[in-house]
């Protein structure tokens, strides 16, 4: 009989969101009238922009002839693009980063976990808590940790807390760490990263010898032009660190697919017998042997995001979401919530009320208000006693759960 990867059985009882589909179904067949609002999963709700559209619709016309077909593409990515990524979100910013240092992927989510492929054992990782369940997960799977304890952390992982007390942000380990996930701004708590803290860790990761692996997946809202979009705004990243990006948020690509990660040709690891290799000509290989490329239509409708005509549609998306985080806020904080998050990120994170814990919390606002959300819990140990609210959806239904929650 086939072997399978043992390490799957070490995860625990399901993925958080699959969990909240579960429960989310349970109380819509036994509620089969009631009109849910559904503020947990950060899933974009407003049309893709039309810069967008027109690009795409543009590279389907040119694909319907023998001079405009294109099949495999580089699994790099195609230079244009990542040529506009260089320039636009990066080397404008001041970060040395050009367009070969650039790969074009189907998701952040996908190249975070993937990133583990050409990374070795026994590296001693840390993880910010309460975290986004991908980077503990994938690391399970790959076998990097050890089983699951009661508090339903895992052996093997260093975690770092994040709460109300410290301002939910990451305190610089005090032993050596290898690998380190940092998400800022932060998914779940929404909390943001100043260049000087950021300075810490690059200046930490150097004396140690380990990798930051940053995802900057929300940094399209930050709010505050004196705060970092990039971990290569600082100094010395570029010897320490691997940065993470997507257009699904700011640009609406969660069902177009395209990221990008970028990894600087001067960073180093080192293999088991001790020689020095560089990371650049690793995921290179990887992403040659594993990965086709996004294909061309994609690819041309995430250049759009940089036109001119772009930039104003996906500042409009921004705004139009950190409008809804305002109203969220304002809201709960009028009923009485501890808020935080919902400035520089679209996710709002509240303290539960006092006697309830976080699926306590999430069972009460589905059945009383009909309104999803994310338990803390899920996101960590640390994460218990708060609750994510998502501020992607419609202005419609952000204002009528606020409705329904203060009528609660």
């Amino acid at each position: 009989m086939v072997q399978i990867n043992s390490n799957y059985l070490k995860l625990k009882a399901g993925y958080l969101f699959p969990e909240i589909a579960r429960r989310v179904n349970t109380f819509s067949e036994a509620n089969p009238q009631s009109n849910l609002i559904r503020l947990g999963i950060g899933d974009v709700t407003e049309p893709l922009p039309q810069a967008c559209c027109e690009a795409m619709k543009k590279a389907i016309e040119e694909m319907s002839s023998y001079s405009g077909f294109h099949g495999y593409g580089p699994e790099q990515g195609y230079l244009w693009l990542r040529e506009s990524i260089a320039k636009n979100d990066f080397q404008s910013r001041g970060c040395e980063i050009s367009a070969e240092e650039i790969f074009i992927s189907d998701g952040s989510k996908c190249d975070s976990s993937n990133i583990l492929d050409i990374l070795g054992d026994g590296n001693r990782i840390a993880v910010t808590d309460p975290v986004y369940p991908v980077y503990v997960d994938s690391n399970v799977m790959a076998g990097q940790t050890g089983s699951a304890i009661s508090s339903g952390r895992y052996k093997g992982l260093s975690y770092i807390p994040l709460n109300a007390e410290n301002g939910f942000q990451a305190e610089i380990p005090s032993e050596s760490i290898d690998l380190i996930y940092l998400c800022f701004p932060n998914n779940p708590t929404g909390a943001v990263a100043s260049k000087n803290q950021l300075a810490r860790w690059v200046d930490y990761a150097v004396k140690n010898e380990a990798l930051i692996l940053f995802d900057a997946a929300y940094e399209s809202f930050i709010q505050d032009s004196s705060l970092p979009h990039s971990i290569f705004e600082i100094d010395g990243s570029r010897e320490c660190a691997i940065e993470f990006r997507s257009f699904s948020k700011n640009a609406g690509f969660t069902g177009t697919r395209c990221a990008c990660t970028v990894i600087p040709k001067s960073l180093k690891g080192k293999a088991s017998n001790g020689e020095v290799v560089d990371l650049w000509s690793l995921w290179n290989r990887r992403q040659s042997t594993k990965f086709n490329g996004v294909s061309y239509i994609v690819q041309r409708g995430a250049e759009a995001v940089y036109s001119v005509e772009g930039q104003a549609q996906i500042q409009k998306l921004v705004n139009f979401y950190m409008e809804n985080a305002e109203i969220i806020r304002t809201d709960l904080c009028k009923l009485g919530y501890k808020v935080y998050g919902g400035e520089h990120a679209p996710y709002v994170w509240i303290e539960t009320p006092k006697g309830q814990d976080s699926w306590e919390f999430f069972d009460f606002l589905l059945n009383k208000a009909n309104v999803i959300g994310t338990p803390g819990s899920g996101f960590g140990a640390a994460g218990e006693g708060y609750f994510r609210l998502s501020a992607f959806n419609s202005r419609t239904n952000v204002k009528e759960a606020m409705q329904r929650i203060s009528g609660i």
